[in-house]
């Protein structure tokens, strides 16, 4: 384990982000450092002329190479830090009180930057948390972390996560395993408690998530109030859920008074998911489709198929800045499609998970689109995030979700 403490240089006139406290160092940003560090390394982040900024973990691995922790050279980065930050970051979810009012049993506790806790998310479903490390540095903190988590919020067990794509990114290896007090390689022959999946409520639904083999920390709790939102404009109507995951928005909506819901998704396992979530709340008017989210838009076309509203949730199109030009173009051909399925008067419901499309951005292409189709879209509502996932203002990467409801001419 990294012991010292070793201080970086960043480049001359490349230390005016973290004036505004933003909590990346990019590696093309540092100079040459004058000894090795390793990951998880404490650090003291210095101007080009030696003028402290900042202290952080390093990753020698990662082009993200440090990640900031504090703004104030007299506060260490120990395991203090960690327990005050968690502490902080459930009590900013209790600041609003009608958030998850009724019986929801599924919020966001940790989100990254937004909680000044880079690398480290959290959810929490029933009695059960998802965690998930994406910074290989904060990994070296995991015992206090969990501990801590476990402790705060009375748990039974903690699922623990590094995915395939961070442990590419971080140049470390993929982890799944999971804490009940004790690390699972620690307990024998113990019974996962994750071997079903896990129950819970939500918007009036009950449903469960698979946290052994969902993605990211097994559901997208992001979309929890743009679910309840867009089902007050589904009711009576006719809906396609097009990448509906676990039928986040095709269940509430279904639940909500929508004659009937299609809900598509690519993945095998996501739709034996949702067809579980059907039966447990005794829904009769929702079936499933398998298939690519542009094939089945386009199949449906050709068969005719109209719709009273179209819902688009897709995955991540822009992963990085390289990548935009393309989302663009990828969002652009989703909604196209979806505007020939939709007679006047219908609802689109559309969403982005990429951070970096803007809102500017993605309004720009809807009006594209419209035009290119010629139908007027009237957007009537533009959302983001639930507020369990804040933004933080050092750091706008953090406003990353827009969901537009739209009523389509």
């Amino acid at each position: 384990m990294p012991a010292s403490t070793v201080a970086l240089r960043v480049k001359p006139n490349r230390h005016f982000p973290f004036y505004a406290r933003h909590p990346w160092v990019h590696a093309h940003a540092l100079a040459a450092a004058d000894t090795e560090f390793a990951c998880g390394q404490i650090v003291d982040l210095t101007d080009h002329d030696g003028n402290w900024l900042a202290r952080g973990l390093a990753n020698p691995d990662s082009k993200l190479r440090v990640r900031l922790y504090s703004f104030d050279p007299d506060r260490s980065l120990d395991d203090s830090l960690w327990a005050e930050r968690i502490d902080a970051a459930i009590d900013r979810r209790r600041l609003d009180s009608q958030h998850r009012a009724g019986d929801d049993q599924a919020e966001r506790l940790v989100f990254s930057e937004s909680d000044l806790l880079s690398g480290l998310i959290v959810d929490r479903y029933a009695d059960c948390l998802s965690v998930q490390f994406t910074a290989a540095g904060i990994w070296r903190f995991r015992d206090t972390i969990v501990n801590h988590l476990m402790q705060a919020t009375g748990c039974r067990a903690i699922k623990v996560q590094v995915d395939q794509r961070t442990a590419r990114l971080e140049g470390t290896e993929p982890i799944d395993s999971w804490f009940n007090g004790r690390w699972a390689a620690d307990e024998g022959e113990t019974e996962d408690p994750f071997a079903d999946p896990v129950q819970y409520r939500q918007n009036g639904l009950n449903l469960s998530v698979d946290l052994r083999h969902g993605q990211k920390t097994g559901g997208y709790l992001d979309q929890a109030l743009n679910h309840a939102q867009a089902a007050r404009y589904l009711t009576g109507r006719r809906v396609l859920d097009v990448c509906c995951y676990h039928g986040g928005f095709g269940l509430v909506a279904a639940v909500s008074g929508a004659a009937e819901v299609l809900g598509i998704d690519s993945s095998e396992a996501a739709l034996q998911q949702a067809a579980e979530n059907v039966e447990r709340n005794s829904l009769s008017n929702v079936t499933f489709r398998q298939a690519d989210c542009f094939d089945a838009l386009k199949e449906l076309a050709s068969e005719s198929e109209q719709f009273d509203a179209v819902i688009l949730d897709p995955p991540r199109f822009a992963g990085s800045r390289h990548q935009v030009a393309s989302a663009m173009r990828a969002y652009a051909r989703l909604n196209a499609l979806a505007l020939d399925l939709l007679p006047p008067g219908g609802i689109l419901v559309t969403c982005s998970c990429s951070g970096r499309v803007s809102v500017a951005d993605f309004h720009d292409m809807l009006t594209d689109v419209g035009k290119r189709r010629r139908r007027d879209l009237i957007l009537l509502q533009t959302r983001g995030a639930a507020p369990d996932h804040p933004v933080a203002a050092s750091c706008p990467e953090s406003e990353y979700l827009k969901c537009v409801i739209a009523q389509v001419q």
